[in-house]
Parts: C-alpha cells; sequence; structure tokens
C-alpha cells in the first residue's frame, strides 16, 4: 500500500516544544561524575551529585535522604514544597532524585505537580553523565518515552502511549532529529509500519501487507506442524 503521510505539527516538533516547555533541554550534560563521599545518615548532602531537583538556597523546600535497598548510604533524595504557614503549613513532595548505581551522582530525577502526580522524568540510563531517556506524564500516566539510542545526546526513538497502551513508535535512523519509521499499534499489537525511503518527512511505504502476510504464513506452519503431529 503506498500513502502519502505528513509530520506536520504531530511530529518532532511537538515532542521539542514539549519537552522545551518542561524545561528538559536535550540530553542535558551533567559533566565529570562527582568523587562519591558517601553522605551521614541523616544528613541532606551539599556534595556535587548531579542533583537536578531544584532545593538548594529555597526557604519553600524540605529535603529528605535515605538509603533505598542495598544502599548503605543514602541514595535517595525527595524534595517537598512547603505549602501555607503555621500550624496549617503542610508539604508536597515535587521532586525525587535517585543514584541508582551507587556512585554518587543522581541519574534518575522524577519531578511532580502540586497534587503529586507525575509530569516528567529524566533518567541516564548508561551512566556515562548524559540524560538519554525522557519520560512525559498527563494525569500522572505515562503519554511519551523518548530515548536516545545512538548516544548522539538527542532523542531518536518516541514511544507514544493511549491510556497506558502503546500506540505508536517513531524513529529516526539516520540521525537527523526527524522521524523516518514509524510503527502503529493496536491493542498492543503491531498493525503496521511506514517507511520514509527519502526522509523528506513522508511515508513512502507501508508495511501493512507485509505483516499480514508474515502473520498467515506463520498460522500456515503452525497448522501444519499441528496436523503432521497428530
Amino acid at each position: 500500500m503506498n500513502a502519502r503521510f505528513e509530520l506536520g505539527a504531530w511530529g518532532l516538533g511537538a515532542i521539542v516544544s514539549a519537552t522545551a516547555a518542561l524545561g528538559w533541554g536535550c540530553a542535558a550534560q551533567v559533566g565529570e561524575r562527582a568523587q562519591y563521599a558517601p553522605p551521614q545518615a541523616g544528613v541532606v548532602s551539599m556534595a556535587n551529585d548531579g542533583s537536578r531537583c531544584e532545593w538548594r538556597g529555597r526557604a519553600d523546600r524540605e529535603v529528605s535522604e535515605s538509603a533505598g535497598p542495598g544502599a548503605s548510604a543514602p541514595n535517595v533524595r525527595r524534595v517537598y514544597k512547603l505549602v501555607g504557614s503555621g500550624a496549617e503549613q503542610n508539604k508536597v513532595m515535587i521532586c525525587r532524585e535517585i543514584d541508582t548505581n551507587l556512585d554518587g551522582v543522581k541519574d534518575v530525577v522524577r519531578v511532580f505537580n502540586d497534587k503529586g502526580e507525575s509530569l516528567y522524568e529524566q533518567a541516564d540510563t548508561d551512566y556515562d553523565g548524559r540524560i538519554d531517556t525522557w519520560l512525559t506524564f498527563a494525569g500522572g500516566r505515562i503519554v511519551e518515552e523518548a530515548r536516545d539510542t545512538m548516544g548522539r545526546g538527542k532523542p531518536d526513538a518516541w514511544k507514544h502511549y493511549v491510556n497506558g497502551q502503546l500506540s505508536r513508535i517513531q524513529r529516526d535512523t539516520n540521525g537527523d532529529g526527524k522521524p523516518d519509521r514509524w510503527e502503529l499499534y493496536s491493542d498492543g499489537k503491531l498493525e503496521r509500519i511506514g517507511v520514509d525511503l527519502d526522509y523528506d518527512g513522508y511515508v513512502d511505504r507501508w508495511d501493512r501487507d507485509e505483516l499480514k502476510k508474515a502473520a498467515e504464513e506463520a498460522a500456515q506452519a503452525k497448522g501444519e506442524s499441528s496436523a503432521e503431529g497428530r
């Protein structure tokens, strides 16, 4: 099936705009990883540990640190926003960051709204000092996951979710920052694949027929195998 598929605002531009609105930037650089000096229990570390939560020098913030499973020293930091005053003052967690590999540098940070719902998350999954995974949430549920799979410092794969279920995946295979492969899903199953062969922003080939044919051949082969085993 040949169909033209225009990116428009639905493509990378919308993703970049949403990312910028959240203050992500694109693959923020942490710099050299700090030498690890384990903080004392109950004491908030002021070391350069790659913190992305806003809390230093803020009178309206309260910070707590704790040790997660397997950690001998605090590696989880929670930042709370102080709301109200006096006896009516309460606190709401607005940011949480974790040092998952216990090297002294925070590599995962998640930001929450005043209702406690997740807004976005950034992660350095290969511990090289660069963010390579970006998650976006709406209503506390994930709606998009962007990944830097090629180590270029910017996303090249985007997973989109509807009601928590995978809806489509966009991939940038040539590193120009724009999707050129689209994988569409229905009920969690791959339905069709669109490919932009000349990288002009349009789908040149839909591989729905090929997928259907492969599924039919697999079903036929399974049926023949069952018949032979009788």
